[in-house]
């Protein structure tokens, strides 16, 4: 009898269009381990999980699930089967209670209503059960990210998953509410559950995981036992080679503020005042890092800077200009770049081809025209330097966009916005589902702007990025600053991670250095 309690083999998906996502995988579990699934952006990671869970049919290959060849035509029968998923990005219904999004589908009824008790009971009892507190009644909306997760970990274990893919698990946590999160998954993995980890993060990998398996341009390089391999050849075998991800940086000469930020205050249509005061200003050479748990009104400030909402009370000045009046293509023409935080929704028109996605943001730049019209020869030598100088991994600038991976959309993203060289560079979550060799490349690319007198605002979840990259560092919570850092000196995750919490805060003297430092 076989030791694994999954096996995939030989598992080949090849779509319509003639585009390998996996040619030959191998791919196995054994019951009640952790096992790190690991590769570069389009290495096949994703569609080999598709596969798993019913989203996506194999071209050739099999599924051996418990000793029994297995086809899965949807998710609903993946999920059947003992096999749950937690996406990166969470499938709840916000406005739902956590009881209401744990038992949706499966509702208990009482004669021909739902049974709200015993729905908050069975999630009561779900959470003490896996360790997995949560609040039955709480709105999901108002759950802390961490807490979210967890919801979404409930919601696939009330559906009997034995099998758990947990898609970049960690990527907007910070570093306590990481430790927790291992700690519930060694008790599931204690309690015989098998759970599947992927992440680009190499340390967590060798903190929290048993087995390994990486792999490379659709195929499988080799499975590793963790306590066996170091993290330099973890790296090595995701990359092909030896990567040196370290980044010099010159010495830091800032010039004048390109972006001020002054009494900021925003309520949101429930009259929850989202942002508190918010002051700080970023001046040409520097790179100024806000660093927060999602939810703690960054996407709102972003969203005011980018001209997606109003400034209600307070002001913003680009280059020295009040933007209050001004709509987002006003902005576009002051030297401005931006990278949203979600490529899908707000990067990428996934339907068009890289090249019209690449100078989308560009159609009237005098670079790209000839006699009034677009001159297709500049715009390819444009776009065919940007595939070679990001490592797109594509077939060429006529492929649409929405055929590449996560980390590959994220740099067709950032060659867009980064290549024409704006005096200001919002950078919103610029390498979350991002490799190693990705986010190399992008950070570099990001203090090079920096270097060449750009303004960069930097606002990351990934603690790693933010310490490494960022000259000074703001720390947001519940709306308002509550640390600020001129220099990352000294300064470490885990110290970062109380202010993003709450549990350590400045004084109002030492956060008013934050619009200070214009001064």
């Amino acid at each position: 009898m076989s030791d694994y309690i999954l096996e995939m083999n030989h598992i080949a998906k090849i779509y319509g269009n003639g585009v390998v996502a996996n040619s030959d995988v191998n791919f196995n579990l054994k019951k009640g381990e952790i096992h790190a699934l690991v590769g570069e952006n389009g290495a096949g990671k994703s569609t080999l999980m598709k596969i798993l869970f019913g989203m996506e049919q194999p071209s050739r290959g099999e599924i051996v699930l418990r000793g029994k060849k297995t086809v899965f035509s949807g998710s609903k029968e993946a999920i059947a089967s003992g096999i749950g998923m937690v996406h990166q990005h969470f499938m709840l219904v916000e406005s739902f209670s956590v009881a209401q999004n744990i038992v949706l589908g499966m509702e208990p009824k009482k004669g021909l209503f739902i049974n709200h008790e015993e729905a908050v009971r069975f999630t009561r009892e779900m959470g003490e059960k896996y360790n997995l507190p949560v609040e039955p009644e709480e709105i999901t909306k108002n759950l802390p990210v961490g807490l979210k997760q967890k919801v979404e970990i409930l919601k696939a274990l009330a559906r009997g998953a034995e099998i758990l893919i947990l898609d970049e698990p960690t990527a907007v946590l910070t570093p306590q509410e990481i430790d927790q999160l291992f700690e519930e998954l060694e008790q599931l993995k204690a309690q015989g559950h098998t759970i599947v980890f992927i992440s680009h993060k190499i340390p967590e990998i060798k903190q929290i995981c048993d087995r390994i398996t990486v792999m490379r341009s659709g195929r499988t390089i080799d499975t590793y036992l963790c306590d066996e391999v170091t993290e330099q050849q973890i790296s090595n075998a995701i990359m092909g080679c030896e990567l040196n991800t370290s980044i010099e940086r010159r010495k830091k000469e800032y010039g004048e503020a390109n972006i001020q930020v002054a009494n900021l205050f925003y309520t949101d249509k429930s009259g929850v005042q989202v942002l508190k005061n918010i002051s700080f200003c970023v001046r040409k050479g520097m790179i100024f890092g806000i660093a927060g748990v999602q939810g703690n009104g960054q996407v709102e400030l972003i969203d005011i800077l980018t001209r997606r909402r109003a400034v209600q009370n307070g002001e913003v000045r680009f280059y020295g200009q009040d933007i209050s009046g001004t709509d987002q293509k006003g902005i576009r023409g002051i030297s401005f770049g931006y990278i949203p935080e979600d490529r899908l929704e707000q990067g990428v028109a996934a339907s068009v081809s890289i090249s019209e996605n690449m100078i989308s943001n560009n159609l009237e730049n005098q670079d790209f025209q000839k006699c009034g019209m677009l001159d297709f020869k500049k715009i390819d030598e444009f776009v065919d330097k940007n595939i070679k100088g990001y490592e797109i991994r594509c077939a060429g600038g006529s492929q649409p966009t929405g055929m590449l991976s996560g980390g590959n959309m994220q740099k067709v993203v950032v060659a867009r916005e980064c290549e024409h060289h704006p005096g200001i560079l919002i950078a919103e979550q610029p390498t979350r589902g991002v490799d190693v060799g990705a986010a190399y490349i992008i950070h570099k690319k990001l203090v090079q702007l920096c270097e060449q007198g750009s303004s960069v605002l930097l606002v990351s979840a990934d603690l790693a990025e933010i310490l490494k990259l960022s000259d000074v560092l703001a720390v947001m919570y519940e709306g308002e600053i509550v640390a600020f850092f001129e220099s990352t000196e000294g300064l470490n995750e885990e110290k970062l991670g109380l202010y993003m919490l709450g549990i350590e805060r400045h004084t109002p003297e030492q956060i008013r250095k934050a619009v200070n430092w214009c001064e």
